[in-house]
């Protein structure tokens, strides 16, 4: 079945669905509405919506098909009259499924039968019950006397338990073989080689670790330190996604976009949705250095920038990298945001072309400033990363395993609420350079030395050619 474009609109009592089947004959049409479940089918076109709010099919309700234009527009009678159904432009999340219920039904016990017991005397039936009693079952007694407190400790957790060699990786952990054949393909930041695929998270994130500091170059940190002028011209260029003021609209090739992601149901824990708004921090900053380096431009390196700067990619590292925390998903220490930006800042200085402290300050400003502005603005970088790495014969992989799950579940599952906390508290964070490990500070220091030496060489030098020229005649 095909999946059509669709465009959703409401009104104070109906909503309107506009789907384009061209080509098709009207008296084919089935509708079908559960409350706020919508699906419509006309060969070959099929399309399931889940709404927000109960929909109903009454006297109201219409279907009109335009055989000139091709679109079929369906206008849906609302239960409740004047409810506003928020999200109607994200259509990943109209089209992901109906959320599984979690609370099964109760079950029900019937009284068949009682019997009353012979009457006996309490205390003369206590005693000899307790004599009878184990060690176990003394201590049980003694802990009922005692408001239950037993004597306990907390058991040993059990290691995971592992069926096959193959390690799972990507979103939440649901992917696996891409990476089989990687010695044949050019991937030129995959870190783990052809273990891709057996690599434990541990051994993952000590490599990446490694690699970094193989890669780290002194030199190449001060000489972009030194002779910064273009790196501050990077620096001041504004982000056009941080700095809109127009209404915010999807265009016709991300709709198209959007229609194409995978429709899972994502069964996050509490703590696995802590850890991807984590991974999203690294996501949007690998996008942000990519898009404030190009200026918005790609070019035919961004698919290695996008991929090299994210661990999550390179390593199949994500967060959370050190300090952990209650599993509350809205609820992000200042200490973890500082371990999550420190992978990011390492991999922007070890890496790319351009190597300032100063430039990963200002992505981690374009982040805040991105999350401030909402799942819609968020999913749309994701789906220009997803753009970037899909037109690279390599690099599509990392879309595969990461970005596409990605923007679904912004869409369909992350809270507005929790990007723009997490915004406020990126916008205020300070990463310290000693957090890098490379002695920032130390080579800074030694860089403006350099450059004031070289300053009062020029001076001496300047004197000299004076003191040697020949006087003047009067």
């Amino acid at each position: 079945m095909i999946t059509p474009r669709f465009s959703c609109s409401q009104t104070d009592k109906s909503v309107i669905v506009k789907i384009y089947c061209p080509s098709v004959r009207a008296s084919d049409v089935e509708i079908n509405v559960d409350e706020t479940l919508f699906s419509v089918h006309i060969n070959p076109y099929f399309l399931r919506l889940n709404f927000s709010h109960p929909l109903v099919e009454d006297d109201a309700s219409a279907a009109v098909y335009d055989p000139s234009t091709g679109y079929l527009t369906v206008t849906l009678t609302k239960e409740v009259p004047g409810q506003e159904f928020k999200d109607l432009d994200l259509l990943a999340k109209l089209l992901a499924p109906r959320p599984s219920q979690t609370a099964p039904a109760q079950p029900i016990i019937e009284v068949l039968d009682t019997q009353e017991a012979p009457e006996i005397d309490a205390d003369e039936e206590l005693a000899s019950r307790t004599q009878e009693l184990s060690l176990e079952q003394r201590e049980i007694l003694e802990a009922a006397e005692n408001d239950w407190q037993l004597p306990q400790s907390v058991p040993d957790p059990l290691p995971p338990l592992h069926t096959t060699v193959e390690q799972r990786y990507g979103f939440l952990n649901m992917h696996s073989g891409y990476f089989r054949h990687v010695e044949h393909t050019e991937n030129e930041v995959n870190e783990l080689g052809t273990d891709a695929e057996t690599c434990p998270p541990q051994e993952r994130r000590q490599r990446r670790l490694r690699h970094e500091e193989q890669k780290w170059d002194e030199d190449h940190y001060m000489a972009d330190y030194a002779d910064d002028e273009y790196i501050q011209e990077l620096i001041a260029w504004p982000n056009p996604h941080s700095t809109a003021t127009e209404a915010f609209e999807y265009t016709e090739q991300e709709n198209l976009v959007m229609l194409r992601l995978p429709r899972k149901e994502y069964l996050a824990t509490p703590e696995q949705t802590h850890d991807l708004y984590l991974t999203l921090l690294t996501l949007l900053f690998a996008y942000a250095y990519e898009t404030r380096t190009t200026q918005h431009d790609p070019t035919p390196e961004s698919a290695w920038t996008l991929a090299s700067l994210t661990p999550a990619f390179s390593a199949l590292d994500p967060p959370p990298y050190g300090h952990r925390t209650p599993s509350n998903p809205s609820a992000f220490t200042e200490a973890e945001l500082v371990d999550t930006f420190t992978a990011s800042y390492r991999r922007s200085l070890a890496f790319p072309l351009y190597r300032s402290f100063a430039l990963a300050e200002a992505c981690r400003a374009d982040v805040a400033a991105l999350l401030s502005r909402g799942k819609r603005v968020v999913a749309r970088c994701l789906l220009e990363m997803k753009d970037i790495l899909d037109h690279h014969d390599v690099y599509y992989v990392y879309s595969k395993i990461w970005v596409d799950d990605f923007c679904v579940w912004i869409l369909a599952y992350a809270s507005d609420d929790v990007l723009k906390t997490l915004g406020d508290a990126v916008k205020t964070l300070r990463v310290p350079k000693d957090a890098i490990g490379w002695g920032l500070e130390e080579l800074e220091a030694l860089t403006r030395e350099d450059a004031d030496r070289s300053t009062d060489s020029d001076d001496e030098s300047e004197d000299e050619i004076e003191r040697m020229l020949p006087a003047p005649l009067s």
